[in-house]
């Protein structure tokens, strides 16, 4: 795309920006939230299901979270690289004004897949929240994109994303849970993650009592779900597990009634744990258990396909 066209589309992204929650926007893509701490080392199993999925596309890194990005972005550019995606290319955005910027516009054309990695997800919604960068990522997952995140990445998917709380004792009524507007393309949860690791149970069940409505998803490290938010479910892949926390079965709570010093009682949420190849739909709030070993010969599979198509 020329310079103008670009031009041009930052200024209609300006006048018309793309917004998740628009009802007449169906998005075909698949989300990959990842706890934190994947492996990049061994086997890889979630950066691996990312790079088959990216396949011969242009796989865009944004560090925007870390306050380090270029050392950021260096360590991802090796390991994806390593497993063969050979178009990855970095979003330098440093401030609010680079999100409208013809460099960070040129870096997402023709892009079909976008990686936030990890550090505070309040960077990251500050710097692009409704700008053209933002528009163009959203357009990336309704054509059919991946968007990644690990750490404050995958939390920023949210609808509301967690920013911060007291994970080491009960809930209390008005206890020090802080949530904030994430950049909506996972709908209806909150995501928590490096979940099992720091004893996080708590703060999410505190997001389920303030609104059964909303869905606890708590992802442990080197664990992922990959979400298709079209087909309205996702599934699990990696070493660890993914609580779920349902509240839509919640029958009481003392959130309105208490004083704020109290603990929080929640009585009939529904907590769900899951592995590697189980499932669970968004729709019905229903789990599948499934097959770990299937996934991974999925995985190897794509390995293999890889291979041949580069001889």
């Amino acid at each position: 795309m020329t310079t103008s066209n670009l031009e041009r589309k930052i200024r209609h992204f300006h006048d018309e920006p793309m917004r998740p929650g628009d009802p007449r926007i169906r998005p075909k893509g698949t989300l990959l939230i990842i706890g934190g701490h994947e492996d990049k080392e061994n086997e890889k199993v979630i950066l691996r299901a990312l790079a088959d999925r990216v396949g011969a596309g242009k796989l865009v890194v944004a560090p925007l979270a870390s306050e380090s990005p270029n050392e950021m972005w260096e360590t991802y550019e090796t390991v994806m690289r390593g497993l063969g995606v050979r178009h990855v290319h970095h979003l330098q955005i440093e401030s609010r004004e680079d999100g409208s910027s013809l460099r960070a516009m040129r870096t997402l054309e023709d892009a079909t897949a976008v990686f936030f990695t990890g550090g505070d997800q309040m960077r990251i919604t500050s710097m692009i929240g409704d700008t053209p960068a933002f528009s163009r990522i959203f357009e990336i997952f309704v054509n059919g994109g991946i968007i990644a995140g690990t750490s404050a990445g995958a939390s920023v998917l949210s609808e509301t994303m967690m920013v911060s709380g007291d994970s080491e004792e009960s809930h209390r009524i008005k206890g020090e849970l802080r949530l904030a507007p994430g950049l909506g393309l996972a709908r209806d949860m909150v995501i928590d993650q490096h979940f099992a690791e720091r004893g996080r149970i708590n703060r999410l069940l505190g997001v389920v009592g303030q609104n059964p409505r909303i869905l606890g998803i708590g992802i442990d490290e080197n664990t992922a779900i990959e979400l298709q938010p079209n087909a309205s479910r996702f599934r699990v892949l990696g070493e660890g597990g993914v609580t779920v926390v349902n509240g839509a079965s919640v029958t009481n709570t003392n959130i309105a009634e208490e004083d704020p010093d109290r603990t929080m009682s929640i009585v009939g949420v529904t907590l769900h744990v899951l592995s590697q190849g189980d499932r669970f739909d968004l729709r019905t709030r229903t789990p599948h258990l499934g097959s770990a070993r299937d996934l991974e010969a999925e995985l190897e599979m794509g390995d293999r396909n890889d291979a041949a198509a580069d001889d």
